[in-house]
């Protein structure tokens, strides 16, 4: 059985998720909240996680030297743009950006040294 980092590897390089992607170049995950919910972890009987809760999930992923990255949105001055970043901002609330230093496409070796904490 793969370890948490290997699994989390092939995800990302796998076509079949749409709910988890490489960002900034490969250097940070991104997750869709909602569809991951549904397309990973509510998969009947084919768990990827031996678990079925995002916020376990997520543990794993503190567990394992990742760390949540905020996304910074300027703002703009008019209102108008404002409250058209503002819904694009909410929808972007559903995405959550996870980075470890060890966790870089571009270097699939380091991912060896992604030790549980």
């Amino acid at each position: 059985s793969l370890r948490f980092p290997q699994k989390l590897w092939e995800m990302l390089e796998s076509s079949k998720f749409q709910s988890i992607w490489w960002t900034e170049g490969g250097k940070c995950v991104a997750i869709n909240k909602d569809l991951f919910d549904v397309e990973v972890l509510g998969r009947e009987g084919q768990q990827v996680f031996h678990t079925q809760k995002i916020k376990s999930f997520m543990r794993q992923l503190n567990a394992y030297g990742f760390t949540k990255m905020q996304r910074n949105f300027q703002r703009s001055a008019s209102l108008p743009e404002f409250l058209a970043e503002e819904a694009a901002a909410s929808a972007h609330s559903q995405i959550l950006y996870y980075y470890n230093p060890s966790f870089n496409r571009a270097h699939p070796w380091l991912s060896e040294t992604c030790k549980r904490r």
